[in-house]
This record gives structure tokens, sequence and C-alpha cells, in this order.
């Protein structure tokens, strides 16, 4: 296909949760900024970046399961490995350079969605 894409950013990804007080703190614990809802909220959205984050509650009899991977550019791998470590979260993996050219590491949800942190080397 050639010619040029009409797409120029992702403006949110929305996560199902069912705990929306338990997701909040979660993503707070990792320096998300909270823009609109809350833990009281049936849907919240967080800064992230340009982007956002959005979470939404789902029935708790919805299976949430395995689907992909959110991947976040940061200023600091290690420093935010460091705070998730310090708020006792337990990120999947330690920081890692990886061979395609980037720092990362992956960290679970309250509600299993993949989360990976990483900054180009």
């Amino acid at each position: 296909m050639s010619g040029e894409s009409p797409l120029e950013s992702i403006s949110a990804i929305t996560l199902g949760v069912h705990d929306m007080a338990r997701s909040v703190r979660f993503y707070e614990q990792l320096g998300f900024l909270l823009h609109f809802g809350g833990e009281q909220s049936g849907f919240s959205s967080f800064a992230a970046g340009g982007s956002h984050l959005n979470l939404v509650i789902v029935a708790s009899e919805t299976t949430i399961g395995w689907w992909g991977r959110v991947i976040f550019y940061v200023r600091d791998v290690d420093e935010l490995y460091q705070r998730a470590c310090a708020a006792g979260l337990r990120p999947e993996t330690a920081p890692a350079d990886a061979s395609w050219g980037e720092r990362y590491f992956h960290i679970l949800d309250p509600d299993g969605h993949e989360l990976s942190f990483a900054k180009r080397l």
C-alpha cells in the first residue's frame, strides 16, 4: 500500500476493570495523573503524554483476559521501576536493555492488563 496514512496518533486506549478504586490507586502509584473520574466513577481517564489511558467498569462476571500490551514511553525506566517497587507493586520483569533498542520493564495491573514502560536507547 502506498501513499500517506490518514492516521495521526492514538487518542486513548480504554481498559475494562472490575474495581475502579483499586485501579485508580494502582495507576496513580505509577505516576499517572487523573484527568477525569476517580475511585467512585464508572469511567476514569488519565493523561498519558498527548494521549489518554481510560478505565471503564465492566461487570464482575466479565472475564478480563490477555489481549496484548500497552507500551508507554517514559523519561526514566529505572526510576519508574523503583517507584513501582517502593509502592509495593510487583513488576513482572526488572528493567533490561532489549535488542530492538529500548530499555523496558513489564507490570500487570490489578485486572491483568499487561503494561510496558520503555525508553529508546
